[in-house]
């Protein structure tokens, strides 16, 4: 990927992150509402957080653990990712795929958190039934240059914790879990599911050695 997407994946983690200061959303609140209030005051949040805005790795792994992940399916997010062979893996190997691949995000997204300075989110008309499951909220990014096209996939979660969780990110067209499925089936198939869980920690290993951020699944 370049530079330049690496940026604006940037911006999609600024939606997820929008998770930072609120309370658990209502669960009849709609999906467009929830991620227009999430964004907006995301953005203020991090605005005013210098740990974030210096690149502060261990701050954002904090917010992440703390505040994002019980708004995210981030299950289903990862197996979409690691694609079949999810239902071939063993809990223990899901639950190391789930870790690696967050650590991988995380890094990807700290060194650039600092760009964020004068953006705001605009939330396009959502055309959904009462009844949906799923829906797709569009929202435009803009701020200096070109308006950044940031989409979310949503599912609607019954029981306790109800509510609307993401579970997928489009920036320019590129929606994120498709973005690293193809490099994690190549991996899987010449090294198995082991082969890629101890790719992406060879390289969240590389990439804490650097201080560096990484895009991209493991090579």
């Amino acid at each position: 990927m370049t530079h330049l997407l690496q940026r604006l994946l940037v911006v999609t983690v600024l939606g997820l992150s929008s998770l930072l200061t609120l309370p658990v959303q209502a669960a009849d609140e709609a999906a467009d509402a929830l991620i227009k209030r999430l964004s907006t005051d995301v953005l203020d949040s991090i605005r005013t957080d210098k740990a974030i805005q210096s690149g502060d790795v261990a701050r954002i792994v904090a917010l992440v653990d703390g505040k994002i992940m019980p708004n995210v399916n981030f299950q289903r997010m990862t197996a979409a990712a690691v694609g079949p062979a999810w239902r071939q893996a063993s809990p223990e190997q899901q639950k190391r795929l789930q870790e690696e691949f967050k650590v991988l995000l995380v890094r990807t997204y700290a060194g650039a958190l600092t760009q964020v300075s004068d953006q705001t989110i605009f939330v396009k008309p959502m055309r959904a039934a009462a009844e949906d499951k799923e829906v797709v909220v569009r929202t435009e990014v803009k701020g200096r240059g070109d308006a950044i096209q940031l989409d979310y996939r949503l599912e609607k979660t019954p029981g306790e914790g109800a509510g609307w969780k993401i579970y997928n990110l489009n920036v320019l067209g590129a929606w994120l879990v498709e973005t690293y499925r193809s490099d994690f089936s190549q991996q899987i198939n010449t090294k198995g599911i082991d082969g890629l869980i101890t790719s992406l920690a060879e390289r969240n290993k590389a990439n804490a050695k650097k201080g560096g951020n990484g895009v991209g699944a493991a090579k």
